[in-house]
């Protein structure tokens, strides 16, 4: 994981440093891509065949989670008095003195802690992948006679076909073709491999609320359209 620091550095420093130490000739001699890591670890096999492994493994914890979430939601109800569906602080004092707090409290421990063990199967599958990002990158910026690749939030231009990241899916795929998924006993996930799942999970709830809206849409023109 050491390696990757240098990769994950803010934008603007790996800019700053550059800008310091060479002559502006120097900043644009060579290629100059772009790689999102978490991007492209969410599009390898290794990484997709592990999020579908863990939902098989750890689906009787998933459903007991579902099921105490529900329990919660329902518990919580009579508290969330303007129905924005949270717990704000106006409502905060209601609910501590409620009599049932402690049955509310030892639910979010419960769901909590069932979290916590399904994310770290998946960070652990993660940081499998994340292990062999700063080998894959540069062997692949060799090979491809590249002098600098940065991520994309670096760059405020850049022409088509900059972003490797597509590329450098295939090569992790080949570097990486499976990963494990049962963490040891006395696993903690990293700071690197925390921050990069959570990437990650934006990424899919961002995919997954287009794909909502994108039916919802569909649906709504179905309805529409026999009263053309």
């Amino acid at each position: 994981m050491k390696n990757l620091m240098k990769f994950l550095a803010p934008a603007g420093l790996a800019i700053a440093a550059v800008a310091a130490t060479a002559p502006a000739a120097a900043q644009v001699e060579g290629k100059v891509a772009t790689a999102n890591v978490s991007r492209a670890i969410l599009g390898t096999t290794a990484f997709q065949t592990a999020y579908q492994q863990v939902n098989t493994t750890y689906a009787a914890q998933l459903e007991t989670r579902r099921t105490k979430q529900q329990e919660l939601s329902t518990l919580l109800q009579p508290f969330d008095t303007n129905g924005n569906g949270q717990i704000e602080d106006p409502e905060i004092a209601a609910l501590q003195a409620a009599p049932n707090v402690t049955q509310i409290s030892t639910l979010e421990a419960e769901i909590a802690a069932i979290s916590q063990q399904v994310n770290n199967a998946r960070i652990f599958a993660v940081e499998q992948i994340l292990n062999q990002y700063p080998t894959v990158l540069q062997t692949f910026a060799a090979s491809q006679q590249i002098q600098m690749i940065l991520q994309p939030e670096a760059i405020q231009f850049a022409l088509e076909g900059a972003d490797v990241t597509p590329q450098l899916v295939t090569a992790l795929n080949t570097a990486v073709p499976a990963v494990n998924i049962v963490p040891p006993a006395d696993y903690r996930p990293s700071r690197q491999g925390a921050q990069v799942f959570q990437e990650i999970q934006q990424y899919l709830v961002t995919a997954q609320r287009i794909q909502q809206q994108q039916a919802a849409q569909q649906q709504q023109g179905n309805t529409q359209a026999p009263g053309r």
